[in-house]
């Protein structure tokens, strides 16, 4: 496996960046439209799975930024790459699973009281808008790294790498929070 694109040249780097400045503009108000859709799917097993799943990817995906940030700290440069990658298709399909769960679930409300629903409503909130303009940076980041521009992917990925990780973690507490609110609690 070749870890980086070696010497892009500048029109595959043009399509390349005019892709990613399209995707980081397009993917938030996407999202944000979907979230305004209602759609009626009778999905052939228990829909609150799908939350689950999504904490799972997210934990993974955290799993897999760590592995990435001792494997680039370490020099094996293909184990870094091998494991963006994941964490890149771990992120995909969380976002997949969490517009269908959204688009025919809707909210589920949060039950706790306190300070419990303090620290979960300013990790939810914190995560939400974090994740929301992470695109960009990651997109970049990745890129970066994919057409050899190492020094422009170290310097992102100190801003950018931050921010994924803690997206990935926060989602999977605010996960282990609501999931006892769900009308179908998988664990019962």
């Amino acid at each position: 496996m070749k870890p980086v694109l070696d010497s892009p040249n500048p029109e595959t780097y043009k399509k390349l960046t005019t892709l990613v400045k399209i995707v980081s503009v397009v993917l938030p108000i996407a999202v944000a439209v979907l979230f305004g859709l209602k759609l009626n799917i009778d999905w052939p097993f228990d829909v609150y799975y799908l939350p689950f799943a999504n904490a799972v990817l997210n934990g993974s995906c955290a799993l897999f930024l760590i592995g990435a940030l001792f494997a680039a700290k370490s020099k094996k440069i293909v184990l870094h790459t091998r494991l963006i990658y994941a964490a890149m298709l771990f992120s995909l399909i969380f976002l997949v699973i969490y517009i269908l769960y959204h688009v025919t679930t809707g909210h589920t409300g949060f039950g706790g009281q306190g300070t419990t629903r303090t620290i979960y409503f300013a990790l939810l909130i914190s995560h939400i808008i974090l994740a929301a303009i992470q695109a960009p940076f990651v997109l970049f980041a990745f890129l970066y790294g994919y057409t050899g521009q190492i020094e422009k992917h170290r310097k992102l990925v100190k801003f950018s790498f931050p921010i994924w990780l803690y997206v990935s973690v926060t989602g999977v507490i605010c996960y282990a929070m609501i999931a006892p609110y769900y009308p179908s609690n998988i664990f019962q």
